[in-house]
């Protein structure tokens, strides 16, 4: 076997071996949480921004057999997945860093821990500000003569879309960062795109929010903002040189 497929292999190997720590650090929280707090507790706090805007007596409906069992399941699978993050992605780094050069190590280390942050931030954001207002914001439009029975399993993935949709917005500061970082395009380009990233900002957020004026702002203005402030980090991270990286020498593989 040539030193070539010996050094693919053993990639293979250190890359199932980091899979593999990352879904056992997944499932030893997704156990804990299962067994305390409890699923069906975890989903009630999920809940809780829906249940406080409809009333204390509202009661959300399971229309499959299995749903009331599999739902919170899912919920707690989530909930284990955004916890065991910052360990899911450090792993993902120990994957990657031996390639890389120093400087950029010492670039990647705090652009992940900023991910880690930013994405959780986007989450809670979410949960603890824009779920309050957006269900009161459609509450206020249903008739008299309707009374709200959501479907736990449609919630659930209404809650999902959304959380991905705000943690994947308030990473906008470290794409913008790696993108001047890597000289793909500078500041001053960026500055220009200005307009067309407002156009964007409203266009994604018409696309991955509910049909209602209020929560489309409360995802676009975000947007905006985080993009600027990519901008104004992004002076004092600099261009990589070319020069610098060839005289640093690769690391062994």
């Amino acid at each position: 076997m040539s030193d070539q497929q010996e050094s693919f292999i053993s990639h293979l190997i250190e890359l199932r071996t980091r899979l593999l720590r990352a879904a056992v650090a997944v499932g030893v929280v997704f156990v804990a949480l299962f067994i305390w707090p409890g699923s069906g507790y975890i989903y009630d706090l999920l809940a809780l921004p829906l249940m406080e805007v409809m009333g204390p007596n509202a009661k959300m409906i399971a229309t499959g057999v299995i749903t009331p069992f599999m739902v919170p399941v899912k919920v707690n699978a989530l909930v284990a997945f955004m916890v065991a993050l910052p360990y899911v992605l450090y792993q993902a780094w120990a994957f990657v860093a031996p390639g890389l050069y120093e400087s950029e190590k010492k670039l990647a280390a705090p652009l992940i821990v900023a991910s880690t942050v930013l994405f959780l931030c986007g989450v809670a954001f979410c949960y603890f500000f824009v779920f309050g207002k957006v269900f009161a914001f459609i509450q206020g439009f249903a008739p008299k003569s309707i009374s709200p029975m959501p479907d736990i399993e449609a919630y659930f993935n209404f809650v999902l879309t959304m959380f991905l949709a705000f943690g994947v917005t308030f990473e906008i500061p470290v794409v913008v960062i790696v993108l001047v970082r890597m000289g793909v395009v500078t500041i001053e380009k960026l500055k220009e795109a200005r307009p067309y990233v407002v156009v964007g900002a409203f266009v994604v957020a018409a696309v991955v929010t509910p049909p209602d004026v209020l929560s489309q702002f409360m995802l676009a203005i975000p947007m905006c903002l985080l993009y600027e402030a990519g901008l104004f980090l992004a002076r004092f991270v600099g261009v990589r040189k070319p020069e610098a990286a060839k005289e640093e020498s690769h690391p062994a593989v």
